[in-house]
């Protein structure tokens, strides 16, 4: 299985909807909650380039955002992605 992080914030409403998308995929993922960790934020705008969130990694690859992921599983690639084939 792929290591899967999601960086996350508590108050977004795509936050959710992604997980609530990798939930029922069965996808087991890491959630790094960034709302109060400011080191962390640096961190994520290092590896993606991007201060939105919710970003999904797997490994170090970014799959974006929550728009993103969707994107992926209608075009019917986000299982190979997360591994889940």
């Amino acid at each position: 299985m792929a290591d899967i992080k999601i960086y996350t914030k508590d108050y977004c409403p795509y936050c959710v909807k992604a997980k609530a998308l990798l939930d029922d995929l069965g996808a087991q993922y890491e959630e790094i909650d960034i709302t109060s960790t400011p080191e962390v934020i640096n961190e994520l705008v290092k590896k993606s380039g991007m201060m939105t969130v919710p970003q999904i990694f797997v490994g170090e690859k970014c799959l974006g955002g929550s728009d993103d992921i969707h994107a992926l599983h209608a075009e019917g690639k986000l299982k190979a992605e997360l591994g889940l084939d």
